[in-house]
């Protein structure tokens, strides 16, 4: 695996836990954590789910290698690939919540975005800017020529 953080625990241990919360992130669609949990689960789960929206064969196997049950891999396959076939990336959301009172640990939901009884509603998506027109390299140099100080004539007595 890629460079993670150690959540102090052995990598057997970090990996387990780690399969575990993806999977019941994808099966309940939000869970809470504490926040350094939250940031490696959120990198895992963008990972399955876009194995799912690949849907081959290899990518199943990808996916059915790192999440746990059958109904958990038949959603991402299904339901979010579906729903996320139009993003590039950017499937979670993380939402800080509280601190808890046994540890003092700061706490967060992670959440899949656009989905029904979400935490904080999406932002409107920011409008594109207008397409410029390409330039061809005469009408460029004719531009400059518009703005740039105009040339002196020279006169017979400067010869």
């Amino acid at each position: 695996m890629t460079k993670m953080r150690k959540l102090n625990r052995t990598d057997a241990h970090r990996i387990s836990m780690l399969r575990t919360m993806v999977s019941q992130l994808v099966k309940h669609e939000r869970i809470e954590t504490t926040v350094a949990k939250a940031k490696e689960v959120r990198r895992q789960a963008d990972r399955m789910v876009t194995l799912g929206k690949e849907g081959t064969l290899c990518a199943a196997r990808r996916a059915a290698a790192f999440v746990r049950g059958d109904d958990v891999i038949h959603k991402l396959f299904t339901e979010l690939a579906y729903r996320y076939k139009d993003r590039a990336g950017g499937y979670t959301r993380m939402l800080r919540t509280r601190i808890r009172v046994g540890d003092a640990a700061p706490m967060a939901y992670i959440e899949f975005i656009d989905r029904e009884n979400e935490l904080r509603e999406p932002k409107p998506p920011a409008p594109q800017p207008p397409q410029r027109v390409p330039l061809d390299p005469w009408a460029r140099s004719r531009l400059c020529q518009q703005f740039a100080s105009p040339k002196k004539e020279k006169s017979e007595s400067d010869l």
